[in-house]
C-alpha cells in the first residue's frame, strides 16, 4: 500500500506536547538497556550526557504510544505532533479546541491549528501530483507540524517560481509557505565501506534492514531484476524516483540478522515503532558510520536530478555518499532507509529516509526482529498471561503491538508486525502485517 495515499486518507496529527516527569519511571529499565554505543552516539551528535540520551529515548518511546492513542481518539481533528528540543516534551494539535481535554488527560500538552493534519497531507499530494511541473529552483517541499503549514522549499531567485508553481497546483493562502533553501539533494551511492553490497553496474551500497529471505535498501540503487555481491542476491522489486526503497532476495547460504552495524559492533532491531517529530534518529552507513540527529518532518517530498520522492522523512542528521540505503533507528525500533539530501558529516546537513513500514508494506516482507522470526516458518501461537496491546475487534488508528490479536469479518488474527492502523490495512489485506490463525 503506497504511504503517500494512506497519509491523505488518514486523520491529521500535527501538534501536541506530553510531560514525561512520571511516565520515565515506568521507562527508564528499558532505557538502562540500551547498547552503549547507541547512547555514546547520541550523546556525541546531538550535545548531551550519556544520561540525558537514556532518558530521552524512554521519554521518546512514552510519546510514541501516546501520541498513537491520541491520533486514534482524536480522529478528524488531530492536527499533527512533535517533540521538544529535548525529547521530553510531546506537543499534540487540534482543530477543535473543546477536544483540549483529551489531550491533557493523556499528560500533553495541546494547541489548536487552523489546518488538520489530513488537510495539510491532502495539499501536499496536490503538490506531489505536479512534481514533473516543480521549478528546477524548487528543491523539494514538506508538511511542516509545527507551522502547521506545507512548506516549499526554494533557492535564490527562485521564491516567485515557487509561490506559482504552488499557487498552479491549488496551494494559497496559509497554508502553503515557501522558504529560502540551499539544499541540492542527490542520492547517495557513490563509495561504500565496511558492512556494504555490491550494486549491479559496479558499485555499491548499504544494506537497510534484514528481512525475510534478504533485505531493503534503497530503490536508487539497482532495479529489480539486477544482481548484488556480498551479499549476492536478486533484487526482487525496486521503485525509484516516485518512491526510493527496494528489497534484495539474499541467495542461499546469507542468513538474515536482526542486528544493525554501529561501527563497531552491533545493535539489536526489535520493531518498527514509527517514532514522532523531534524524536533523535541515529543512521548507520558504510562511509560515514553511526550519526544521530532529530527528525524534523515527516510526508516530505524531495527532486533528485532523476525525478521527485514522496512520503520520506526529513532529519537534521549527516549522511555522505555511500551511505545510501542504510539503517535508521530510533532506539532499537527501525525507521527507515537512506534515501539522499545535501550537505556533508563535516558542515552538516540535510538527509532524508524512506520510512521502512512502507517498504515492508509494499513488498509483503517481515521485519527480522529479536523477538523473530529468524526463519521463514510462520511463528506459531504462544500462551500468554496478558493481553498484548490493541488486541479486540480490528479498528483503524489503534497500536497493535506484539501478539495482539484481533478479529476481522469473522475471522481471528495475529499481528506480525508491531504498528498503528489506517483504512485500507485491514488483516485480509496486509499481510505483512497479520496472520490468520
Amino acid at each position: 500500500m503506497n504511504r503517500k495515499l494512506i497519509a491523505a486518507a488518514t486523520a491529521a496529527v500535527t501538534a501536541a506536547g506530553l510531560s514525561i516527569a512520571v511516565a520515565l519511571t515506568t521507562s527508564a529499565t528499558a532505557a538502562d538497556q540500551t547498547d552503549p554505543a547507541l547512547i555514546a552516539a547520541m550523546a556525541r551528535d546531538l550535545g548531551i550526557s550519556s544520561g540525558q540520551a537514556r532518558e530521552r529515548l524512554a521519554a521518546e518511546k512514552t510519546a510514541g504510544e501516546t501520541d498513537a492513542a491520541l491520533r486514534s481518539s482524536l480522529g478528524p481533528a488531530y492536527a499533527g505532533s512533535w517533540l521538544d528540543g529535548t525529547g521530553h516534551t510531546l506537543t499534540v494539535a487540534v482543530t477543535d479546541p473543546a477536544l483540549a481535554g483529551t489531550v491533557r488527560s493523556r499528560g500533553a500538552v495541546v494547541t489548536t491549528a487552523k489546518h488538520s493534519a489530513s488537510a495539510l497531507d491532502g495539499a501536499k499530494i496536490k503538490l506531489d501530483a505536479r512534481a514533473t511541473a516543480a521549478p528546477d529552483a524548487v528543491p523539494g517541499w514538506y508538511v511542516d507540524v509545527r507551522a502547521n503549514k506545507v512548506v516549499v522549499l526554494a533557492r535564490a531567485g527562485g521564491e516567485e517560481q515557487a509561490r506559482a508553481w504552488a499557487a498552479d497546483a491549488g496551494l494559497r493562502g496559509d497554508v502553503v509557505a515557501v522558504e529560502a533553501s540551499t539544499e541540492d539533494p542527490k542520492p547517495l551511492i557513490d563509495i561504500v565501506g565496511g558492512t556494504a553490497y555490491g550494486i549491479p553496474g559496479g558499485g555499491r551500497c548499504s544494506i537497510g534492514f534484514a528481512v525475510e529471505g534478504g533485505f531493503v535498501t534503497a530503490g536508487h540503487c539497482g532495479a529489480t531484476g539486477g544482481r548484488t555481491t556480498n551479499p549476492a542476491g536478486t533484487i526482487q522489486g525496486s521503485s525509484f524516483p516516485g518512491n526510493d526503497y527496494a528489497w534484495v532476495r539474499a541467495d542461499a547460504g546469507n542468513t538474515p540478522r536482526a542486528l544493525v552495524n554501529r561501527y563497531p559492533g552491533t545493535v539489536p532491531v526489535a520493531g518498527s515503532q514509527e517514532a514522532a517529530v523531534g524524536s533523535s534518529v541515529c543512521r548507520s552507513g558504510s562511509t560515514t558510520g553511526w550519526r544521530c540527529g532529530t527528525i524534523q518532518q515527516k510526508n516530505a517530498s524531495v527532486t533528485y536530478p532523476e525525478g521527485t520522492i514522496t512520503g520520506l522523512t526529513r532529519t537534521n542528521a549527516c549522511a555522505e555518499p555511500g551511505d545510501s540505503g542504510g539503517s535508521w533507528l530510533t532506539g532499537d525500533q527501525a525507521q527507515g532507509v537512506t534515501s539522499g539530501g545535501s550537505g556533508n558529516c563535516q558542515t552538516g546537513g540535510t538527509i532524508y529516509f524512506q520510512p521502512v513500514t512502507e517498504i515492508l508494506q509494499a513488498y509483503n516482507l517481515r521485519l527480522m526482529t529479536t523477538g523473530g522470526p529468524t526463519t521463514t516458518t510462520p511463528p506459531t501461537s504462544t500462551t500468554t498471561t496478558t493481553t498484548p496491546p490493541g488486541s479486540g475487534t480490528w479498528a483503524p488508528y489503534t497500536s497493535y503491538g506484539s501478539g495482539a490479536q484481533v478479529t476481522y469479518d469473522g475471522a481471528t488474527y495475529r499481528v506480525i508486525q508491531p504498528h498503528t492502523s489506517v483504512p485500507g490495512w485491514e488483516p485480509p489485506n496486509t499481510p505483512a502485517l497479520w496472520q490468520r490463525v
